[in-house]
């Protein structure tokens, strides 16, 4: 077999189509759309100063009237500035030329507040303006007003848009004073130097400042996401936990009914196929919906989880647990009110689980305070109210409850069984849980 290779040979004079673009040619493309995009695309379009928030460090102490007054700030530095260009503007010319160039001064920084980089244009038109109106006294090509009023308008658009167009800014200010000086300048004194160098450290001080806050945006914004993502794998490990846990309960429940099916025939002499049957139909449901559950929530399970040999605790399992933290350092009592009785075993679960994460809470966040549990076995469910005081040496920099992830759990377990929970700090600097866990009539019954 033989390969054979044809090319195909381009006239002379003519391109590829596909042949590739040098950096230098990209990059002038792209610095040409940078500043079509920064400069000339709707220059005039209306973009008003938003108005700023007044939830800062400083204006939250202001009274309510001050606050209103103190959102006003930004426009008013902004004509303030104004009118400043406009005096020095009248200080340099007497006569209708003074009034001329104070208007030319005032017009373009009042403007940066709706169509700041129209207000730019407006500026270098109204220098060229101005150093005419001045006739041959002064500086040029900026007058003492216009030198004022275009160094403002460079640095408040520079602080409305982003640093490129700062960048794009001072360039064409360059260029401008460039020609200016090259074309009439030799007539008249020269403050273009002044005017860039001055212009440049602004610039590059609104530069720095835009990189240092869209540094703390995103910082913020990592924070934000990283407590949210840590708060949904709390959730999950504790909707996990809670899953493996039901999943053993249900799972001995559905064992037991099985066994019994089985057994339920050699109970009765002789008894009839058809109640053979149906216990053995019984059986089958039962032993099919447990390999179903185990199979299905068999995926929450650990790789190196085993299932505890013991039954799942309830709530006659307290005073044990009560022991336990008591050993800890931890004073705790317990108050029972109602007929006490026996409750589903998953409603006994959970609340057993709910006592034993509020006292953890105690003893990990508010070492050496007393609690108190108060279990209440009320008509249509059960009621738990978990409170603990204050430490006895108060860390005013340390949470009386953490990061809230017990909480999560304890929500959860709630939230299954349709009951209610209330959770927050006491009248005395402590913290309280409350909760109530509905249990159906019937459900008691059985």
């Amino acid at each position: 077999m033989t390969e054979t290779t044809q090319t195909h040979e381009t006239p002379d004079g003519a391109h590829s189509p596909h042949t590739p673009r040098s950096p230098e040619y990209r990059a002038a493309v792209n610095a040409l759309h940078g500043l079509r995009q920064d400069l000339f695309h709707d220059a005039f379009a209306y973009r008003p100063l938003p108005r700023p928030t007044v939830d800062g460090p400083l204006t939250r102490r202001l009274s309510g009237r001050m606050r209103q007054y103190a959102a006003w700030t930004p426009r008013a530095a902004v004509a303030a500035a104004g009118l400043l260009a406009m005096l020095v503007a009248w200080t340099g010319d007497d006569g209708p030329a003074a009034l001329v160039a104070g208007l030319l001064a005032l017009a373009p920084v009042l403007l940066t507040l709706a169509r700041p980089v129209g207000a730019f244009w407006l500026s270098l038109l109204a220098t060229s303006v101005s150093g005419v109106v001045a006739g041959g006294s002064g500086d040029w090509p900026w007058t003492p007003g216009s030198f004022v009023s275009h160094l403002t308008v460079l640095t408040v658009v520079a602080v409305r848009t982003r640093p490129r167009t700062a960048a794009w800014m001072w360039l064409l200010t360059a260029t401008y004073a460039s020609f200016a000086e090259g074309v009439f300048g030799y007539h008249f004194g020269n403050d273009s130097a002044p005017m860039l160098v001055l212009s440049a450290f602004a610039l590059l001080a609104v530069t720095v400042w835009h990189i240092r806050r869209n540094a703390a945006q995103e910082v913020t914004a990592q924070q934000t996401e990283t407590a949210h993502e840590r708060s949904r794998r709390t959730l999950l490990e504790e909707r996990t936990t809670i899953a493996r846990e039901l999943h053993d309960v249900v799972a001995h429940h559905m064992s037991v009914v099985a066994i019994q099916a089985e057994a339920a025939p050699y109970r009765v002499d002789n008894p009839p196929p058809e109640l053979e049957k149906a216990f053995a139909t019984i059986r089958e449901n039962a032993v099919a919906a447990l390999t179903e559950l185990r199979r299905v929530l068999g995926v929450v399970r650990a790789e190196d989880y085993e299932a505890p040999d013991a039954p799942q605790p309830a709530l006659a399992d307290l005073d044990a647990l009560l022991a336990n933290v008591r050993e800890a350092g931890l004073t705790v009592d317990k108050v029972v009110t109602g007929a006490v009785r026996e409750l589903p075993q998953g409603v006994e679960l959970s609340a057993y689980r709910i006592v034993q994460e509020a006292l953890s809470n105690t003893l990990r966040h508010a070492p050496g305070a007393s609690a108190r549990v108060e279990i209440g076995y009320v008509l249509g469910g059960l009621g738990l109210r978990i409170v603990n005081g204050p430490p006895p040496q108060a860390d005013p920099g340390r949470s009386t409850h953490g990061a809230g992830h017990g909480i999560t759990g304890m929500r959860e377990r709630v939230s299954m069984l349709n009951g209610e929970m209330t959770a927050g700090d006491g009248d005395d600097g402590g913290y309280e849980v409350t909760v109530f866990l509905p249990v159906a009539a019937a459900e008691e019954a059985a």
